[in-house]
């Protein structure tokens, strides 16, 4: 049922045909910066990659993470009862539309999320369940997200997603309606040259205006390999990568 995947030495992930992980998943934990002092969830889990790429440092123990979906959650225990986690990171089953039945508000420093990216009645539907609503609008868009997250959140907290950049002006308009003023954006490029497929943005929460616009991310080189800066994304994911 489930195939696990080494993220380091001491954390391996459970994935199925029904929740695994692409390179935005791991780029926006990265992107994230999350600290020790942090309390932190990631909102949509999936798999739970994003947490349990953080739970690589063995200083980051105040996490937890959600699903509506209840294969992803029983997917996620098992990661944790497989890498002993359960000190460490806590998972819910829960809808982020309802976010208040399960957690107070301004609980959390750190919030994330990796939405889905097409609306109803774009793309290809004729997917399994699970699939269509990892990456269709099913059960939130970017609104239900941000306003999740701005109940989450204390003050100066940070909530960082990543999105297609067709959606970048509606993502940063639904940020500071909801007092999530964005203070970093990234764009990201499969290689040099081409155009941005992807942005990360980080919203705090009471900030004042002022967006830091950082340099752009590029995935590969021009002979397909991984770049520095994405091997060093990896860690230790990509041990053995480039022998």
């Amino acid at each position: 049922m489930y195939r696990f995947e080494r993220l380091s030495d001491d954390i391996k992930i459970a994935v199925s045909d029904d929740h695994t992980f692409g390179t935005d998943a791991v780029i926006l934990s990265y992107f994230a910066g999350i600290k020790p002092r942090d309390k932190a969830l990631d909102m949509g889990t999936g798999c739970g990659i994003i947490p349990m790429l953080w739970l690589r440092n063995e200083k980051i123990n105040n996490v937890s993470c959600l699903d509506i979906q209840e294969n992803a959650f029983e997917q996620v225990k098992c990661t944790i009862k497989e890498n002993h986690l359960e000190g460490r990171i806590t998972p819910y089953l829960c809808d982020l539309r309802e976010i208040d039945k399960t957690f107070k508000a301004e609980e959390f420093s750190l919030v994330t999320m990796n939405p889905p990216y097409k609306p109803i009645g774009t793309g290809i539907e004729s997917l399994g369940e699970s699939a269509r609503i990892a990456r269709h609008e099913v059960c939130c868009n970017i609104e239900d997200a941000v306003k999740a997250a701005s109940y989450l959140l204390k003050y100066g907290g940070k909530f960082c997603m990543c999105h297609r950049p067709e959606r970048l002006v509606d993502t940063m308009e639904i940020m500071r309606k909801y007092k999530l003023e964005p203070k970093r954006l990234r764009f990201v490029q499969d290689k040099s040259g081409e155009q941005p497929f992807l942005f990360l943005v980080q919203g705090q929460k009471g900030a004042k205006p002022f967006l830091r616009v950082e340099s752009q991310l590029i995935i590969k080189k021009e002979n397909g390999k991984f770049t520095d800066e994405m091997l060093e994304i990896y860690g230790s994911y990509a041990d053995g990568y480039d022998k």
